[in-house]
C-alpha cells in the first residue's frame, strides 16, 4: 500500500505553547501527556469560514476514532478582537467545539509549525513525530485513510494507547437566545400563527402578544439553539419558536413543542413580498448556514421546507470557482434542480426588487448568489470565487466571506464583506448588469477602528448592514463592538454606538415601539439578546488607528523566486489529468509593483516569480488548486468512470521582506510535508 502524505524523514513535533487552554477543565496539556494518541493540530481562527468548514468536516472522524484521536485546536488570531480570551471562549462555545483548544495569541505554536494560512492541519503520530502537513479544507477523506494506517502501524509497534481523551465540556450558556445571528421584522398580519396553538405556553404568549399585535413582531435566528424565535416588540415576549432545537436537517412541522424540522446554525432571513409568498407557498427564506441550504418557512402553517442546496459544501463538490487567465469567472444561472446545486455557508439573504429574486451572501465561496422562489433558479450574481477585495464587473470581482446584505432605495445591494473588513456595493443597472464597488476597506489584512474619510476609515470584520432613513448606511462592525455609519453623499464614516458584544446584525425599526423616532435594532450575539439602539443626532468620531494582521515576514531576495506548492494525493486517489493539468496557481501581490513578473493564473504548481528590488516589502497572494479522483493506485491506472472526485484549494497571503541574503525559493504545502 502506498503512503501518500507520509514523511520519509522523522520530524519531531514542537511543544504546544500558548496563553491558556480551553475545554480541558483548567489543565495544561503538552505533547508528553498526549503520547500514545494520534494528535491532529487544527490551526484556526474563529472569523474564518474555511476554518468553520473544517470543524464540521472533522466531527465524524473525532466521533469514530474517539479512543485514539485527539484533536487540538490551535487558535491563532487574525483580527485583534480574536486575541481577546473572552471572545475566544464564546466562539468555542458558539461553534460547539468538543476538543481541547490552545489559545495562541502571539502565534508561538503557529510559527513553530511554520503554519502560513488558516486553516492548516498537522498530524502527529503516537510517538510524537509529524506525519502530515495539510492546508485548506476538504482533507477529511484523506484523513479517513491516514488514521487507520497509523492505528495499524502503532498497534503493531505497541505505541498506541486507547482510551478517553483530555476534553472536558464547559458549562453551557442558558437563556431564550444563544448566539443569535440575524433578525427580521414581521409586519402586522405577516406574523406566525404559532400563538394560536393549544399549549398553555403558547396561549400565554398569545395573550401577551395580542396587545402588540398591531406593531408586528420580530423573527430572530437563534443560531446557537439551531432554531428561529418569534419575539414581541419588547424583545422579551416569546410568541413562537420554529425548529426542534436539535442540530440537523429535516423538513416538516416547525412550530412549537411538536416541531420535527431541524436547522443547523441558521443565519440570515428575508420576508418575501406578499404576492411572491402566495405563489411560492412560504413566507420566509432562511440561510441555513451549516446545512449549506436555503430553507423556506410558511408562517401560516408553521412548516419548514428545503428550497435549494444539496447539503454538500460547494467547494467539496464543485471545486473552486474556475477562472480564466484574466481571472474572470462564471456568472449566470446554475443548471439542474435547485436541490442538486451545491451551496456553501449562505450567511444572509435579501429581496432584490431589480433582480426579482432573493440575493444570497454565499460566504463559503466568497460570492453573491441569487434564488428565484417561483422558478427555483439558482444563479451566481457576482464574484469569481477568489478571496480578496477587487472591484469591477461582477464576473471579475473578488469578495471575502460576504456576511450581510441590505437593499437601498435605488435597488442597489450593500454588502458587509467581513474578511476584508469592507463595505461593498452591488450597483445594479435597470437591465440587471451588476458592477461591484467598495466604499470602505483596503484588503484581507487591513482593519482597525477609524472614522473620517472613507478611503482611510477602517472596520473590523463586519457582519451586518442596513440602510438608514436618510440614505446613509449603518454597519454592524462586529469585532469593534460598534455600529458605524457611512454617508455616500459626503464619503465619510462615523460611529453611532459602541460597547456592544459582537453585533451581528443591524436593522432600522420603524414601529416607534420605544418612542417617536426610528431606532436601530441590533442583534448582540455575544450577549445573547436583541436590543434597541437610538440613532444619535450627532455621531461620534473615533480614531483608534488602522492595523494590519501581524504575521511573521519571510525574508526573500529581490529577483527570481522559485515557488513550489507541494501536493500529493491521498492513498487511493490520483490527480485527475483526463482534461489536462488538474492543478492551478493564481498569483498577485500587494503592492502590485512587488511582482515584476510571474503573476496571473496558469496551470501547474511551480512558478518562477520576479520580485522588484524597488519594493522593500509586501504580500504575495497565492491560490493553489488541485483535483484528484478515486482510482487505481498504480501510476498508469485509469480513473474509473463515475469516480468520486475531490478538489483541494488554499489561499495564502505571504508577508515578505526583501533583503540581499533572503531566500530564493518558497515552498508551500497544499497537501504534503513541511
Amino acid at each position: 500500500m502506498s503512503e501518500t502524505v507520509r514523511t520519509h524523514a522523522r520530524v519531531r513535533a514542537s511543544e504546544l505553547v500558548g496563553r491558556n487552554w480551553l475545554n480541558t477543565g483548567g489543565k495544561t496539556l503538552d505533547l508528553e501527556a498526549l503520547r500514545g494518541k494520534i494528535v491532529l493540530l487544527d490551526f484556526w481562527t474563529f472569523c474564518c469560514i474555511n476554518c468553520l468548514h473544517v470543524l464540521d468536516e472533522l466531527r465524524p472522524l473525532e466521533e469514530q476514532y474517539s479512543d485514539v484521536l485527539v484533536t487540538v485546536g490551535v487558535h491563532s488570531p487574525k483580527f485583534e478582537h480574536e486575541a481577546d480570551p473572552v471572545a475566544l471562549a464564546a466562539a468555542v462555545e458558539r461553534y460547539e467545539i468538543h476538543h481541547p483548544v490552545l489559545d495562541d495569541p502571539e502565534l508561538e505554536t503557529w510559527k513553530a509549525y511554520t503554519a502560513r494560512a488558516w486553516p492548516t492541519l498537522v498530524v502527529i503520530d503516537p510517538e510524537g513525530y509529524i506525519v502530515a502537513h495539510l492546508s485548506g479544507e476538504g482533507h477529511a477523506d484523506g484523513l479517513a485513510v491516514l488514521i487507520p494506517e497509523l492505528i495499524a502501524e502503532h498497534e503493531a509497534k505497541g505505541t498506541l494507547h486507547r482510551g478517553s481523551g483530555p476534553y472536558v465540556a464547559p458549562e453551557p450558556t442558558s437563556g431564550t437566545l444563544r448566539f443569535p445571528g440575524k433578525a427580521l421584522f414581521l409586519p402586522p398580519g405577516r406574523g406566525s400563527t404559532a400563538v394560536n396553538g393549544t399549549s398553555d405556553d403558547r396561549a400565554a404568549a398569545g395573550a401577551a402578544g395580542n396587545g402588540a399585535a398591531g406593531k408586528g413582531s420580530w423573527l430572530v435566528t437563534d443560531t446557537g439553539h439551531h432554531r428561529l424565535v418569534e419575539l414581541g416588540t419588547d424583545f422579551h415576549t416569546v410568541l413562537g419558536t420554529f425548529g426542534s432545537g436539535v442540530r440537523g436537517h429535516a423538513d416538516g412541522p416547525a412550530a412549537g413543542d411538536s416541531a420535527v424540522a431541524q436547522f443547523n446554525e441558521p443565519q440570515g432571513l428575508v420576508l418575501l413580498p406578499e404576492d411572491v409568498a402566495a405563489k411560492a407557498g412560504y413566507d420566509v427564506v432562511i440561510a441555513d448556514s451549516v446545512n449549506h441550504r436555503l430553507r423556506g418557512l410558511s408562517l401560516a402553517d408553521g412548516k419548514a421546507s428545503t428550497l435549494a442546496g444539496s447539503g454538500v459544501q460547494r467547494l467539496l463538490e464543485s471545486g473552486p470557482a474556475r477562472v480564466d487567465e484574466d481571472a474572470a469567472g462564471f456568472t449566470g444561472q446554475l443548471g439542474g434542480h435547485p436541490l442538486d446545486v451545491a451551496l456553501s455557508s449562505p450567511w444572509d439573504v435579501v429581496w432584490s426588487r431589480k433582480l426579482n429574486a432573493v440575493v444570497v451572501a454565499m460566504a463559503g465561496v466568497h460570492q453573491i448568489f441569487s434564488f428565484d422562489p417561483l422558478s427555483g433558479a439558482v444563479a451566481i450574481v457576482a464574484g469569481n470565487g477568489l478571496e480578496g477585495l477587487l472591484d469591477g464587473p461582477a464576473h471579475e470581482a473578488w469578495f471575502a466571506q460576504p456576511s450581510g446584505l441590505a437593499e437601498d432605495a435605488d435597488g442597489n445591494i450593500w454588502v458587509a464583506d467581513s474578511e476584508t473588513s469592507a463595505l461593498r456595493k452591488l450597483a445594479i443597472d435597470d437591465d440587471g448588469t451588476v458592477t461591484v464597488e467598495s466604499a470602505i476597506g483596503k484588503g484581507l489584512f487591513d482593519f482597525g477602528f477609524r472614522d473620517g474619510a472613507a478611503a482611510e476609515a477602517r472596520l473590523q470584520h463586519p457582519l451586518g448592514v442596513t440602510v438608514l432613513p436618510d440614505g446613509s448606511v449603518a454597519v454592524a462592525d462586529t469585532y469593534n463592538g460598534a455600529v458605524r455609519r457611512y454617508d455616500p453623499a459626503s464619503g465619510t464614516v462615523s460611529t453611532l454606538a459602541r460597547g456592544l458584544l459582537e453585533p451581528s446584525d443591524v436593522i432600522v425599526d420603524h414601529t416607534h415601539s420605544a418612542g417617536s423616532e426610528p431606532l436601530l435594532v441590533v442583534v448582540e450575539a455575544n450577549k445573547h439578546q436583541v436590543v434597541f439602539v437610538p440613532i444619535p443626532k450627532e455621531a461620534q468620531q473615533v480614531d483608534e488607528g488602522a492595523v494590519q494582521t501581524h504575521r511573521p515576514k519571510s525574508p526573500v531576495a529581490p529577483g527570481p523566486l522559485e515557488l513550489t506548492v507541494r501536493f500529493t494525493a491521498p492513498t487511493g486517489q490520483k490527480l485527475d489529468d483526463r482534461w489536462g493539468d488538474p492543478t492551478q496557481l493564481k498569483i498577485s501581490s500587494t503592492p502590485p509593483e512587488l511582482l515584476a513578473s510571474g503573476g496571473g493564473t496558469s496551470v501547474g504548481l511551480l512558478r518562477t516569480l520576479e520580485l522588484s528590488p524597488d519594493v522593500p516589502e509586501g504580500i504575495l497572494h497565492i491560490t493553489a488548486r488541485a483535483a484528484a479522483c478515486d482510482g487505481p493506485e498504480t501510476e498508469d491506472g485509469e480513473i474509473p468512470d463515475h469516480a468520486a472526485c475531490h478538489l483541494y484549494q488554499q489561499d495564502w497571503g505571504i508577508p515578505v521582506v526583501l533583503q540581499g541574503d533572503g531566500d530564493t525559493e518558497l515552498v508551500l504545502d497544499l497537501r504534503g510535508m513541511d
